[in-house]
């Protein structure tokens, strides 16, 4: 696994970067201590879900072959459709989320968990780690998540809640109802400009699912955004957090 640990800041009081235990420190030198980890959001699609949907497909009902192409070659690391939806008139925008849904409701007949999601879940479960979600999915999505693999998120914001992200407005929603300060939670997600823009902007640390090698450094440069930690898988999370945070419940 390759990942990158970034020194983070508490709301309004700065601390001091921190760093892994090098197994190789002196052991007459005091390690320094570990951060306290009290919760983890994830996202859903991608990330505790199989990718299934079609988004490229999706895409194109939506914008029109023209405009699609327009779009991702001004933006190739990925298309805020939400985003653009939101500048069109009432009637527009009813037609435009109408052809999301479907294309979710064909996703939700072929729901899957993501491989170690499960077992991620049952790890932070024993170490009393709260366990959020936030997706840009609908709630209908979310509760047949919940109901049909037996686990359960909460709080669990779908894109009813308003703003979405990458808006860090959810994960500091959150932060407030587990009454926890953001840089003691981390932000797990698939997504560069969603997840991890999201996670920065609260101030929380984050972890980028990269299952295919989807992204490289140019990425995180040109969007200025680098994850505090890269997983090519969900089951890479477990010695990430106990290498890296202070888990005590």
């Amino acid at each position: 696994m390759h990942s990158s640990l970034l020194s983070k800041s508490f709301i309004f009081i700065p601390r001091k970067p921190f760093s892994p235990v090098c197994k190789f420190a002196s052991m007459s030198k005091i390690a320094p201590s570990k951060t306290r980890l009290r919760g983890v959001v994830f996202d859903m699609d991608g990330t505790l879900t199989v990718p299934v949907i079609d988004f490229a497909a999706m895409y194109r009902a939506v914008l029109g072959e023209h405009e699609y192409k327009r779009i991702k070659a001004e933006s190739p690391s990925g298309i805020d459709i939400l985003h653009h939806i939101e500048r069109w008139s009432p009637d527009k925008q009813r037609s435009a989320y109408q052809a999301i849904a479907d294309y979710e409701r064909q996703g939700l007949d072929r729901l899957q968990i993501m491989p170690g999601a499960a077992e991620l879940y049952g790890f932070l479960d024993s170490k009393k780690i709260r366990r959020g979600l936030i997706t840009r999915n609908v709630k209908e999505a979310v509760d047949l998540f919940h109901q049909r693999f037996g686990i359960t998120f909460s709080p669990a914001l779908s894109r009813e809640f308003r703003p979405y992200k990458p808006d860090p407005a959810p994960l500091l929603h959150i932060c407030s109802m587990w009454q926890v300060q953001p840089n003691e939670v981390m932000m797990v997600g698939d997504s560069l400009r969603d997840d991890v823009a999201c996670g920065k902007g609260a101030g929380a640390f984050t972890c980028l699912l990269d299952e295919t090698g989807r992204y490289s450094p140019a990425d995180f440069e040109k969007l200025d955004l680098k994850p505090d930690f890269t997983v090519s898988s969900l089951t890479e999370v477990y010695s990430l957090l106990e290498s890296n945070f202070d888990l005590t419940p």
